[in-house]
């Protein structure tokens, strides 16, 4: 790594190396409730709305009791959008309540509500992985990406896992655009946060600026 490397390393973990899992009150661990409540974010987070507004909603269905499988098929389709336009998440608290009753409902039929299931499914291919993902109502291509860029912490066979949004702010950062060798700049457990702030960077254009500025100041 080179020095200039090191400090754009340094300046994105100490400036956005924040996960959405971390920011939605998520500590994220291998047990059933951690990752449905992942799964619950990333299906969130899909949808075009700010991520704010998503993470918000996510925090409002958890303290709402809604942070199991169980708990979200049972609570009446009233009282997840109540809930979710109380977290500020209007605009697709109507539809967003129905898939989240029916992906609770897959996932107790499929898995027994604990995502692990769908892990040992995959068998170690990512690829897979993302594929069983999306089967859950609502969680397409980028909601697969978010939960697999967050869940590699706790499931090392998926990393590293850098998809073309993490790519896209690392170029914006002046890093690598080879996954690769983007990978090793950072070791295993740091893999989470680096790729949350490159994403930050690749969706924010004034995070990226100021990466580069305290890179070469």
């Amino acid at each position: 790594m080179t020095q200039n490397q090191q400090r754009t390393v340094h300046a994105l973990l100490d400036g956005y190396g924040t996960t959405y899992a971390e920011d939605a009150g998520i500590r994220l661990r291998n047990t059933p409730q951690p990752l449905y409540r992942l799964l619950v974010l990333s299906s969130l987070l899909s949808a075009p709305i700010r991520a704010a507004a998503a993470v918000g909603a996510a925090r409002a269905l958890f303290h709402a009791g809604m942070g199991s499988p169980r708990r979200m098929a049972d609570a009446t389709w009233r009282r997840r959008v109540v809930v979710l336009g109380e977290g500020g998440y209007r605009r697709y608290d109507e539809s967003t309540a129905t898939r989240l009753a029916e992906g609770a409902r897959l996932l107790l039929d499929t898995y027994g509500g604990d995502l692990r299931g769908l892990r040992r499914e995959a068998d170690g291919d990512t690829a897979r992985m993302g594929g069983l993902l999306q089967q859950f109502p609502g969680l397409g291509p980028a909601g697969a990406a978010i939960f697999l860029r967050e869940v590699q912490g706790v499931w090392p066979e998926a990393a590293p896992y850098i998809d073309a949004k993490v790519v896209q702010g690392a170029g914006k950062v002046g890093l690598p655009e080879d996954p690769s060798r983007l990978a090793r700049l950072v070791g295993e457990p740091q893999l989470p946060r680096f790729t949350a702030a490159l994403v930050h960077c690749a969706l924010d254009k004034g995070a990226a600026q100021q990466v580069r500025e305290l890179t070469h100041a």
